[in-house]
């Protein structure tokens, strides 16, 4: 599950420096299995690797970009999963299921040896939510998380566009966001689809993917 690490944990140093530095996992001591730290609203929140469902449906998505890029050269889209995304506005560090980014991006990164990528790199990120953790997924819920959420964050970032895939039973669906207002932290729904539907993302990225194996999560 997610856990959020309590507020008197003593690091040598804030958990954001920490983790922009690539430290704060090997100081938590966390296996090298998958388990993700991120920090959101500057605390700490441990995740375990993704399951095969959650996973499925981030590499659904993956290999639709990867394919259009293999058979056409001029695919401008690349996409990475769990790679590091260094809000440094925010005092943040997440590690959003997939980023979807410019080839032009994928040349720099390479380049210039980067460590992560910054919202201003990225054009889409894609988050699917799990039991443990879709509160830091969603639109923050009015009082429960002062500081924001991963949802928020993003908006606030100026990250374009983000793709939430929601597994929750009572609203699962796939829904597109968009405008994001930096001052409020909040984004434009821009279209939604029910688990079964082939979603279409329209400009500037052009490509659909098909969902009809997608399920929610169990009870």
């Amino acid at each position: 599950m997610s856990v959020a690490a309590i507020a008197h944990y003593m690091l040598p140093d804030s958990p954001y420096a920490m983790w922009a530095r690539g430290e704060l996992a090997d100081y938590l001591h966390l296996p090298n299995d998958g388990t993700r730290v991120e920090v959101i609203g500057g605390e700490m929140f441990v995740s375990p690797a993704p399951a095969f469902a959650h996973a499925g449906i981030i590499a659904t998505i993956q290999r639709v970009i990867d394919g259009r890029g293999f058979v056409d050269p001029q695919f401008p889209w690349r996409s990475m999963q769990v790679l590091g995304l260094d809000m440094v506005e925010l005092g943040d560090g997440y590690i959003p299921d997939l980023l979807v980014f410019h080839a032009d991006t994928e040349t720099r990164a390479w380049s210039e040896g980067a460590r992560f990528l910054t919202p201003d790199q990225v054009e889409l990120v894609v988050e699917v939510t799990s039991k443990s953790n879709a509160h830091n997924d969603r639109e923050p819920v009015v009082g429960r998380r002062a500081l924001g959420t991963k949802w928020s964050g993003y908006a606030r970032a100026g990250v374009a566009h983000h793709l939430l895939v929601d597994r929750d039973p009572k609203r699962s669906r796939v829904t597109l966001y968009g405008s994001p207002d930096r001052f409020a932290g909040r984004y434009e729904e821009l279209q939604a689809w029910k688990f079964g539907d082939v979603v279409r993302l329209p400009e500037p990225f052009g490509f659909e993917f098909r969902t009809e194996l997608w399920r929610p999560w169990s009870d």
